[in-house]
């Protein structure tokens, strides 16, 4: 019988590279929609509570077989993460803020009652899957290789109670830009009777079921002729996020100065990392206001109309930077400005330049 291992090693990873027959055929970077291609191999670890972490191993691309009664079926303990790698201008590969990533995973795999596990070994097999996949990375700068880490409760145990099974797994597609439109303004529905959120709950945590429920509101904002739904919270219908993505104002203050103002992370949003990314190239630059700080409806209409809002957008790791176009709400469109130059083209070029290698940057991390 093994020892109990409480964490996995890059070390003793195990790798099953595909036959030639096994390999999948490229799709071209034209056809490329988010999320439907995958590469020809994926990550798995698995654990147990007995035994705690087997060896990671890397192997084709395969269907995942769960006993019905697997926890992850019954009770949504499962969480996810969204990252990305990006082939350089100058041919390297990179990833993006990984470390962001894994806190992130790691942190929403406490709350889910899954075990943790080392981010730096964890990184290092994301490494190696991707060297491995390395010709799925598109050759062009307006694509990328999605990486989609996942962790799942598998023990074939009805009961609400702590997973004592679990699988950890990895898995990479290429895609291309998030919306299909490209670099366009998206108009939003604001409807304070759907909440994404609250107080005590899990919404800043990247899991499933956070998801879920918010497919049926984004299918009603589409009937409705917009495309994304902009969540608020609580009786003074408090901004919280834009669709999947982290909202940004940039407006004028009542004293006349430029100001970036953002959602705090008091736990009703996701702390995204193209958020923390803004946020510091913000305040690296020093050219206005950064705030975090609590934003309402009631603000945005004032500073609509007394024309002080300068731009709103998105940003989040598929899309990086999404304006908006406009917003209904309570039976009203307000139609949103977009300041020029664009603040939200700047930190598009800006992310840009760091993801593609055209800037030497500390958050870019090689492969």
């Amino acid at each position: 019988m093994r020892k109990r291992f409480d964490v996995f090693e890059f070390s003793d990873l195990e790798e099953k590279i595909c036959t030639p027959d096994q390999l999948r055929p490229k799709p071209d970077n034209s056809a490329l929609v988010f999320g439907k291609y995958f590469t020809d191999h994926m990550l798995e670890v698995s654990w147990d509570s007995k035994r705690g972490w087997a060896k990671p191993v890397i192997s084709p691309m395969h269907n995942l077989q769960l006993h019905p009664g697997a926890k992850v079926l019954h009770y949504a303990i499962e969480l996810f993460e969204g990252m990305k790698a990006y082939r350089g201008e100058d041919g390297c590969l990179r990833l993006f803020r990984p470390d962001r990533n894994m806190a992130r995973m790691l942190s929403t795999a406490k709350r889910s009652s899954l075990p943790t596990f080392d981010a730096e070994e964890m990184i290092k097999c994301i490494k190696r899957l991707i060297q491995i996949d390395k010709e799925w990375v598109p050759y062009s700068t307006t694509s990328s290789l999605y990486i989609r880490p996942t962790f799942i409760a598998t023990d074939p145990s009805l009961g609400v109670a702590s997973p004592n099974e679990a699988l950890l797994y990895v898995l990479l597609c290429p895609v291309g830009p998030y919306f299909t439109s490209g670099f366009k303004p998206i108009s939003l529905m604001a409807d304070p009777q759907y909440v994404r959120s609250w107080p005590g709950g899990c919404g800043a945590m990247k899991m499933g079921a956070n998801y879920a429920p918010t497919i049926y509101i984004q299918k009603q904002s589409e009937l409705l002729g917009h495309q994304q739904v902009l969540w608020l919270y609580g009786a003074d219908h408090q901004l919280t996020e834009v669709g999947t993505m982290n909202i940004f104002l940039f407006m004028l203050n009542s004293n006349g100065e430029r100001e970036l103002v953002t959602p705090p992370l008091d736990g009703l949003i996701l702390p995204g990392v193209t958020r923390l990314s803004l946020l510091e190239l913000a305040r690296e630059w020093k050219e206005f206001r950064v705030v975090e700080r609590t934003i309402t409806m009631a603000e945005v209409i004032q500073a609509h109309e007394e024309k002080r809002l300068l731009e709103i957008f998105g940003a989040g790791t598929a899309c990086v930077v999404c304006p908006v176009s406009s917003i209904s709400y309570h039976g009203r469109e307000y139609n949103i400005p977009r300041s020029e130059p664009s603040l939200s083209q700047r930190f598009l070029k800006t992310m840009s330049d760091i993801h593609y290698g055209r800037v030497q940057h500390p958050w870019a991390v090689d492969i």
